[in-house]
């Protein structure tokens, strides 16, 4: 049956979910769904957003959000079946939201500059978790609302953060260092000990987040450092494979010598 003839893309896009989760002339993988199936997709989208923006693909940046849009819809869609809520609900409440946290454009406060905003941004959510947390009746925590679900380095410059806003933090980065040389040394003594597994990753995650730390303190994105880094050495050795392909051999057919004077040839041949 075709679609009907709907007066906007964004609901031709909401009869099309409807239509693959109909249990009787849907799409069987779609029907078969659920939130906690669906989640997963929803990570791998919003990552697939971010690498299309380091690529500065605009159209595959179109591309993805049209997939990463289509996975809030998925959502809306299941719980309207639910009786939990529906598109309109999501797109309502985040329109309540914005102008809510907003109040220097939709209101008549008045707001300087970005910094001041991101105070006032933060003081608003700060309230917002406080009256959250006062209808469950919990104690509201300065780390709420940091979500488990994101990377391990993201949200530990997120929990760094909210605490130092608080004052928990130190005034410099002098004693960040020296934290750092105090995590690598436990960490050495805890394998120089032949630990166990999990004493060796409670003493490389302390030394991490240290790093981390330091990274915070002087600006630097440690998820964002790391994802160039990775995207560099996926360069330099997928280099190294074209140089050994041209020669008729594979990594495996190397040695550590040879590929490691490619990599510096790799190196030297971006710098030009």
């Amino acid at each position: 049956m075709p679609l009907s003839d709907s007066s906007s893309p964004i609901e031709t896009l909401l009869e099309i979910m409807s239509r693959l989760r109909d249990p009787d002339s849907g799409c069987p993988w779609d029907i078969e769904q659920s939130f906690a199936t669906i989640a997963p997709h929803t990570i791998e989208e919003a990552y697939e957003v971010a690498e299309a923006i380091a690529d500065n693909d605009m159209e595959e940046l179109k591309s993805e959000l049209g997939d990463l849009m289509f996975q809030v819809v998925f959502y809306a869609q299941m719980a309207k079946e639910d009786g939990a809520f529906d598109f309109n609900s999501v797109v309502e409440a985040i329109n309540a939201k914005m102008i809510h946290r907003h109040p220097h454009v939709f209101g008549d406060k008045t707001i300087d500059n970005a910094s001041a905003q991101l105070v006032a941004w933060e003081e608003t959510k700060a309230a917002e978790r406080a009256a959250k947390a006062a209808k469950s009746d919990r104690p509201d925590s300065v780390l709420g609302g940091v979500s488990k679900a994101l990377p391990a380095l993201s949200r530990a410059i997120k929990l760094q953060n909210r605490a130092a806003r608080v004052g928990f933090d130190w005034p410099d980065t002098a004693p960040v260092y020296d934290k750092i040389a105090e995590e690598l040394a436990e960490f050495k003594v805890e394998v120089e000990q032949n630990s166990p597994q999990e004493r060796l990753e409670d003493e490389f995650g302390d030394l991490l987040f240290a790093v981390v730390n330091l990274g915070r303190h002087l600006g630097v994105d440690a998820e964002n450092s790391l994802a160039s880094t990775n995207r560099k050495f996926t360069r330099r050795f997928e280099r190294i494979e074209e140089i050994l392909h041209e020669d008729g051999k594979t990594p495996a057919q190397s040695n550590l010598d040879e590929m490691d004077a490619l990599w510096r040839r790799a190196k030297t041949e971006e710098k030009k």
